[in-house]
């Protein structure tokens, strides 16, 4: 980390004192991945100055680390030529994710200057859905005819692996191009040299369909411990690999997803860097405004048991202690089943099992909650009714909540809707009224004769 912090520190400085050349062998001797930290932490212009110190070769790995916004940033100060210069030293698939976030003109112009050999692949790669296998597939793969021999198949590996995303993984497929086989470099390497791959492969490929989501292909690597999977057409054909690297990067868009969407907002990649104020809000209105009406209800609720209030204003003051308790517990409930069904732990014959576990552990949350809040109630105002009163609604409002945050994204997943939509603001507008409802119908059914 100091290490990072200096590095920062040094660059910086010999920006400010112009030093253009010792700059320049400064980024030469860094890795990709720091340079590009540096990028995102420089203001006013410096992003452009040093980034342009790059050749060609380095500005295009450094281009395939950056941050989205800080991509776009840096696209549009740059030339079409020199755009040019790193697309030719970039993989296909890193060019059309980089094409996509420029306007529809520059892209024609763009297309325009690709070499031959990629034009017709960057285009098919465009007009697959972005969030689909085929969106985030690589076409720079190795590939070997079922009727080649060991030693060929060397040969080719050789040939064509400089270009490769990857090599681990061999893929064989026939005379259609049609998918028959896999195996490991190592395997090959290991083979008879005389052997015909036919007779070495693995006849049975995990691969996935052009059209499947990106965040099942991503749990397809996970599962089966890949470093890379084919993509498949309808017919069969290999038309590209998804790698592991391009499989976190797809779970970390859906996590970073799943959370704004907790919080009630609906994600869109790197929207807070490159958004409008506006359309963030338009966004956030339909959640706010539920909750806007969420707690006008549970002011109704007030508003129906002010005669108890009035009577005993000891009552008000545990109010907010439960209501934000309450909320808290159902979030927490909330995130586990999210998680749990977007891992698949959780599924249509355990989801009672879940739910029932999460009742239980609520409970026991809540009695201990119950029993820390009741003791405080009689404490403060030496009565044995407040306490038994505030730690039994806290008891069973925690149960409640716990299997409330549990239960909606369960409905919800079962409703084909993606569970992570019912977020935060729903689940804690929805405790605090049924807390509400809950603390007063016992303070009424055991404080009316102290009233």
């Amino acid at each position: 980390m100091t290490e990072r912090v200096n590095l920062e520190k040094s660059v910086k400085a010999l920006l400010k004192m112009g030093r253009a050349e010792e700059l320049k062998e400064t980024l030469a001797s860094l890795h990709p991945a720091d340079i590009a930290e540096v990028l995102e932490k420089v203001r006013n212009g410096s992003q452009e100055t040093l980034f342009k110190m790059l050749d060609a070769e380095k500005a295009a790995e450094v281009m395939e680390e950056l941050d989205v916004a800080v991509q776009k940033h840096l696209m549009e100060g740059l030339s079409e030529h020199e755009i040019s210069n790193i697309f030719k030293e970039m993989s296909v698939d890193e060019v059309t994710d980089l094409l996509q976030k420029l306007p529809p003109k520059q892209v024609k112009n763009m297309l325009m200057r690709l070499p031959a050999e990629d034009l017709e692949v960057v285009k098919e790669l465009l007009e697959m859905k972005e969030d689909t296998a085929g969106g985030i597939m690589t076409t720079d793969y190795v590939y070997i005819p079922d009727t080649a021999r060991v030693d060929e198949a060397i040969k080719m590996v050789r040939k064509f692996g400089k270009t490769a995303e990857t090599i681990y993984y061999l893929y064989i497929v026939n005379n259609r191009h049609e998918l028959v086989g896999v195996m490991s470099l190592r395997e090959l390497l290991r083979a008879p040299r005389d052997a015909q791959i036919s007779e070495v492969m693995h006849r049975q490929v995990i691969a996935v369909d052009v059209g499947e989501d990106q965040e099942q292909v991503a749990k397809v690597i996970e599962k089966y411990s890949l470093l890379a999977v084919p993509v498949i057409s309808s017919e069969g054909k290999l038309l590209g690999i998804v790698t592991v690297d391009d499989a976190i990067e797809v779970l970390e868009e859906e996590t970073t997803e799943d959370i704004h969407r907790l919080a009630g907002i609906t994600a869109e990649e790197d929207k807070i860097l490159i958004g409008s104020p506006f359309h963030e809000a338009r966004k956030r209105i339909p959640w706010l405004l539920f909750c806007l009406v969420g707690d006008l209800l549970a002011g109704s609720v007030i508003k129906i048991f002010s005669p108890t209030l009035e009577a005993m204003l000891a009552v008000v003051f545990f109010i907010p202690v439960l209501m934000a308790t309450g909320g808290n517990a159902g979030t927490q409930s909330l995130a586990l089943a999210v998680r749990g069904l977007a891992t698949r732990e959780i599924n249509s014959k355990n989801f009672w099992r879940y739910m029932f576990q999460e009742a239980v552990a609520g409970l026991f949350v809540g009695l201990i909650c119950g029993g820390i809040i009741a003791a405080v109630a009689f404490l403060w105002q030496k009565n044995t009714v407040l306490g038994l009163v505030v730690g039994s609604s806290m008891s069973i409002a925690l149960t409640i909540a716990a299997f409330i945050g549990m239960a909606i994204p369960m409905l919800f997943n079962y409703f084909s809707v993606d569970p992570a939509v019912a977020s935060g603001p729903f689940i804690t507008t929805l405790v605090d009224v049924n807390t509400l409802i809950i603390y007063f119908a016992m303070v009424t059914l055991l404080l009316k004769g102290v009233l």
